[in-house]
C-alpha cells in the first residue's frame, strides 16, 4: 500500500496529523509534512505505507477535506 500526498492542494488543517503519526505540521508553511516521504513529481509525495499503519492511512486520507492524500493499493486507488 502507498500513499500519494498533493502538499500544493493541502489547506494546512492538519487533520491527518490527528490520524496517523507519518503526518506532521509545518505551521510556517500552513502545509503537513509527510515524513520519509519522496517528491515524485512537483509538490506530489509518496511513500509506502507499514502494514501496522493502513487504518490510520486510510483515515488520514479520508479526513482530508480536500482530498489532498490517496491511497493505493495494488496500483489500484483505494481512498
Amino acid at each position: 500500500m502507498r500513499v500519494r500526498y498533493d502538499r500544493d492542494t493541502c489547506i494546512g488543517m492538519f487533520q491527518c496529523v490527528a490520524e496517523w503519526d507519518a503526518f506532521t505540521e509545518d505551521e510556517d508553511a500552513g502545509k503537513a509534512v509527510l515524513e520519509d516521504s519522496e517528491e515524485v513529481e512537483d509538490g506530489i509525495f509518496e511513500r509506502e505505507v507499514p502494514e501496522d499503519a493502513e487504518l490510520d492511512a486510510k483515515f488520514a486520507a479520508r479526513a482530508c477535506p480536500v482530498d489532498a492524500i490517496e491511497i493505493y493499493e495494488d496500483g489500484e486507488q483505494v481512498v
